[in-house]
């Protein structure tokens, strides 16, 4: 059945002329401005694609976008699926699966994240090198998932050690500082409380956030190499923690999204 679906949409997007991408990026809360450097094919929103969930968050867009960047073809998910906003872990990855069966073979992926390692600062970028699940579930987990490739998926190395040492060359030539960690993914939608950011700190991870595990998780399953970026919006000082507001977080992310920008114009020219 999941095959079935996943197949309509595919042939319904191809028959819409999205054919042959090379690489797939997804644009994480209040990164959506990478669009503007795409010399764009076809832009069809996600409500009129067939069997693909609907973005409910009103900062993502919704949208799946084609067309050229530095002389490659994307697919761009301009909006993106959060376990938070009720979806089900297949769901929060079906546009994985399906720019897979568009035919990418990279897969770039950002996300706004709040520092853990307090050495990082709000408006800074991050390399996600490893992650730690801690949504309480996985995107493999359901029946027939074997149909998809490997539920054993290895996790020795889910981010492409090849694509990441792409991206710290760009972000030295263009003398961007970007630092390199590890990336907790949370359910949310709440912030996490003191006590939480604690045991992330215990845990030595540098970054957590609400998304990105399960696409990465997929890509895995896919044999998809892929890389992904988080842009740091908040400091998360359990000893001096102040409330976050949401608007703040989105007007970091924008200020910071020229440097992504750049890195992944850039990388997409030599992957």
């Amino acid at each position: 059945m999941k095959k079935q679906q996943l197949q309509e949409t595919i042939d319904f997007l191809k028959s819409n002329g999205i054919t042959n991408p090379e690489v797939g990026i997804v644009l994480g809360t209040g990164l959506g401005k990478l669009v503007d450097e795409i010399s764009i094919e076809k832009e069809i929103p996600y409500a009129e694609i067939p069997n693909f969930p609907v973005a409910t968050v009103e900062f993502h867009s919704g949208k799946l976008v084609y067309g050229e960047l530095s002389g490659k073809k994307v697919v761009v998910m301009a909006g993106r699926f959060h376990l938070y906003e009720g979806y089900n872990a297949w769901e929060v990855t079906y546009g994985i699966r399906t720019m897979h069966g568009l035919g990418i073979k990279n897969l770039l992926v950002s996300n706004a994240a709040g520092a853990i390692n307090l050495s990082y600062k709000k408006g800074d970028l991050m390399l996600i090198e490893d992650h730690i699940n801690l949504q309480g579930s996985s995107p493999l987990a359901f029946k027939g998932a074997n149909n998809f490739g490997n539920i054993f998926a290895d996790m020795l190395a889910p981010y492409s050690e090849e694509i990441n040492i792409k991206l710290k060359v760009i972000a030295q030539e263009h003398k961007i500082q970007l630092h390199q960690g590890v990336y907790a993914s949370v359910l949310g939608p709440q912030l996490e409380t003191r006590a939480e950011y604690r045991m992330l700190q215990i845990l030595e991870t540098d970054a957590v956030g609400m998304s990105t595990v399960p696409e990465v998780i997929v890509a895995k399953q896919l044999n998809l190499p892929c890389a992904a970026i988080s842009v740091l919006t908040d400091e998360c000082d359990p000893k001096n923690l102040q409330p976050v507001a949401i608007a703040e977080i989105i007007a970091i992310a924008g200020k910071a999204e020229p440097k992504m920008i750049t890195l992944f114009k850039e990388v997409v020219k030599v992957l």
